[in-house]
């Protein structure tokens, strides 16, 4: 329940403080003396968009408290557009003031009769009345599931349809490496290779030079040095003598060897040439600096090749996954169909009683529920309230036939109907009196009355016969001040309501006549 209202600094407000009792209260004021205002402010503090230019001139900030049974919301508004929001002194933000917002209180305003034309609120009276939140928290969380796994075949479609489109070059790609046999250190094996065959002549020259010049018949460096004998003259000399002699040996032996297996072989050549033209062909093809790269595309390519392959399995898997979930969500939207189903007959009887009470006597209404083409966030139901006033007249949409005073009636037998099932503590109805009167008028005031027996109903009014029937009665009023004129509240006595009322039926001038029947209405209540 809204039990006080403070606020500084808002439009015409300076400064305001008002208590609010629980059960029928009502309030009245002139056409532009800041009913509209109050609301406002309230409405910043239930997390609505803020906006700077709303603080009173000259003033750097404006503040809005509401104190509710078992906490205090507070919207700090300042000059350079910022704004905080507070629960309990405890810093929150927007959308977490909003969430609770939600829950301690419910404006309806004029603008709020056009709800009845949308089809998500039709939805909600009717999820309203069948109790079915369990159902609708079953079919969110399963119609997410649905929902990933439908993007998740889409995800794998698409990458299929574009593998395939790749399908040819990837796979003539990898057959180009896989083909050409790659080994690591390969080119460099090649290019040595390459270098002794090519230059054959050349070494088996210099390793004949150096056999005969070694080892030859005549006059070679073993023979010379075998025949220096420096053992007593010289013996360190004659043991490096030998360990010379010793490794020339072991040099030509190994320079005769290498001539042995020398060979001049032009195709070998011919062959190695052309594999490091191809090699060094695939290097240029495929970016690549090594061959160890190209081993490491080659690798890579036969992923692809693989996972061309598994696309299939993969796709078949998914749509499986995507068969599943939607035959479960298929359940579970059954049983937020068969739940609302149980009700709307009990909604449209409901609401032809209230309307007939407000003296809509032929009224008629159906809320037939057709099923959607697929699945949608609420689940597959569509809802349409039809409605009609008059006797032979077909059922059609609301907003097709019904008037302005009949959208008024109507949308109060709607929130009637969920606040019984809701626990908002609190209603207020901004003038929802709109286009009725006389003993309409009464008998909307008999229903926000039969509300307020269980939660507080706060109605601006312009209407006598609503005013009369509050347990409280507050006044919106204008006031001039030296430096500007501003917007003021105040709960009414019981004379100053009579005066009230009296004005409201008379004008500004009352008759005697207007106070007696001022009188009269708030003796009948």
């Amino acid at each position: 329940m809204l039990k006080h209202l403070h606020i500084e600094n808002y439009a015409l407000i300076s400064h305001l403080d008002i208590d609010f009792g629980e059960g029928f209260s009502v309030m009245t004021g002139e056409t532009g003396a800041g009913k509209t205002i109050i609301l406002g402010a309230l409405a910043l503090v239930m997390g609505a968009r803020a906006d700077s230019k709303a603080i009173t001139d000259g003033e750097d900030r404006c503040v809005i408290e509401a104190t509710f049974d078992d906490c205090i919301v507070r919207r700090e508004l300042y000059s350079n557009g910022k704004s905080r929001s507070f629960v309990d002194d405890g810093l929150v933000t927007l959308q977490e003031l909003k969430v609770l917002a939600n829950r301690l209180i419910d404006i309806h305003s004029q603008h709020a009769n056009l709800l009845i034309e949308n089809a998500d609120f039709q939805l909600d009276i009717v999820d309203a009345l069948a109790g079915n939140a369990s159902q609708q928290a079953a079919y969110s969380e399963q119609y997410s599931r649905y929902l990933e796994a439908a993007e998740a075949l889409h995800h794998l479609q698409a990458l299929a349809k574009k593998s395939q489109q790749d399908a040819d070059y990837i796979q003539y790609r990898y057959q180009l490496l896989d083909e050409a046999q790659l080994q690591a250190g390969e080119l460099e094996e090649l290019e040595t290779e390459q270098y002794r065959l090519s230059h054959a002549e050349e070494i088996q020259a210099a390793l004949q030079t150096t056999v005969a010049a070694l080892s030859g018949e005549q006059g070679s460096a073993l023979d010379a040095i075998r025949a220096c004998r420096l053992d007593e003259a010289a013996p360190e000399l004659q043991e490096r003598l030998d360990s010379a002699r010793i490794e020339l040996q072991d040099i030509a032996e190994e320079a005769e060897r290498a001539l042995n297996r020398l060979e001049m072989d032009p195709e070998r050549l011919a062959w190695v040439e052309e594999r490091i033209g191809q090699l060094e062909e695939l290097k240029r093809k495929f970016g690549a600096e090594t061959i160890e790269a190209l081993i490491a595309t080659r690798d890579e390519l036969a992923k692809q090749v693989q996972r061309l392959d598994s696309f299939d399995f993969d796709i078949a898997q998914a749509q499986k996954t995507l068969d599943a979930a939607r035959e479960e969500l298929q359940k579970r939207a059954a049983a937020l169909t068969k739940s609302r189903e149980a009700v709307v007959g009990t909604i449209s009887e409901r609401l032809i009683n209230g309307l007939r009470q407000l003296g809509v006597a032929h009224a008629k209404v159906e809320i037939p529920i057709r099923a959607t083409e697929d699945f949608a966030p609420r689940g597959c139901d569509e809802v349409q309230i039809l409605f009609a006033a008059n006797l032979n007249q077909s059922l059609r949409a609301v907003s097709e036939v019904a008037s302005g005073g009949e959208i008024s009636r109507l949308m109060l037998c709607v929130k009637a109907l969920i606040a019984s099932t809701k626990g908002l503590p609190t209603i207020i109805f901004d003038e929802i009196d709109t286009g009725v009167s006389g003993e309409i008028a009464t008998q909307m005031a008999a229903i926000m009355r039969e509300m307020a027996k269980s939660r507080q109903i706060i109605a601006i009014t312009h209407l006598p016969q609503i005013a009369a029937q509050g347990a409280t009665h507050y006044k919106v009023y204008k006031a001039d001040t030296d430096r500007r004129t501003e917007t003021h509240i105040r709960r009414l006595t019981n004379d100053e309501r009579i005066q009230e009322i009296a004005s409201m039926l008379s004008g500004k001038n009352t008759s005697e006549a207007a106070l007696n029947t001022a009188k009269e209405l708030l003796c009948c209540h």
